[in-house]
């Protein structure tokens, strides 16, 4: 999971409103498709595995939010929940996910934006929980898409991903056994509107560039480096980009 020690002053906006509207999305596209026993990107998961993943993860924040006594912060094993979810009929999973992901916004919505509850290995903010269900929404629901072989377009969300992807290179490094990289790294993306979204230092000697969505494909390692068109300059921003990702 992501490196929790994060500088959230950066997330602005209705976040949950965009977790929202990523679901949706999500959701618009496989209510269209009977067959959720299509194979997807990810090893013995079908379609169906994907949302029963959604919706398991969905259960897991409500209950840390409204019963955070008695939260298991031991996690539980994703190919049994997703298993699990996925053997059941089509309807009744997506029913589960619809009201999970309904539960999941009312329960952020209810709370300050800094408070805190318990998740695996750290507690959190509801200003980290919003982007971090969008950014595990998007990059599961990006199998889906794949599967069917479906183009989504990218939208604005991507900046909470992005800013994810952009923080957890603490966490990446980490994961790889590597030294973190003392000196800065700038990371400069083209969001799909054109704006450059930006972080690090201008005249940081090391640099990222590309587009978020390339960028975001990669940090939820739903494409490898080579299938982006993402350039590093420097030894520490190109291992970066071989070892990115924002979860473990």
């Amino acid at each position: 999971m992501l490196n929790y020690g994060l500088d959230m002053s950066e997330v602005d906006g209705d976040v949950v409103a965009d977790l929202v509207a990523e679901g949706d999305e999500l959701d618009a596209l496989v209510a269209e498709h009977a067959d959720w026993t299509r194979a997807t990107p990810a090893a013995g998961w079908t379609i169906a595995h994907q949302v029963a993943h959604l919706a398991a993860a969905d259960a897991g924040v409500v209950a840390a939010i409204r019963t955070p006594g008695t939260f298991d912060a031991v996690p539980r094993d994703a190919d049994l929940d997703a298993a699990e979810g996925a053997a059941g009929p089509r309807s009744a999973l997506l029913q589960t996910w619809r009201a999970g992901r309904a539960e999941v916004a009312a329960a952020l919505r209810a709370l300050p934006a800094d408070k805190s509850f318990p998740w695996f290995g750290a507690d959190v903010t509801v200003q980290l929980m919003a982007p971090l269900r969008l950014m595990e929404t998007w990059a599961h629901g990006q199998d889906v898409f794949d599967a069917l072989d479906v183009r989504r377009p990218p939208t604005a969300r991507l900046r909470h991903v992005a800013f994810l992807g952009v923080q957890g290179l603490t966490l990446s490094f980490h994961a790889a056994q590597l030294p973190v990289p003392a000196g800065p790294i700038r990371v400069e993306l083209t969001g799909p509107d054109g704006e450059v979204w930006a972080w690090g230092p201008q005249d940081a000697p090391q640099r990222i560039d590309g587009t978020a969505l390339d960028f975001c494909l990669r940090v939820t390692h739903r494409r490898s480096r080579a299938e982006t068109g993402l350039t590093a300059v420097g030894a520490d921003a190109d291992t970066w980009l071989d070892v990115a990702r924002v979860f473990l």
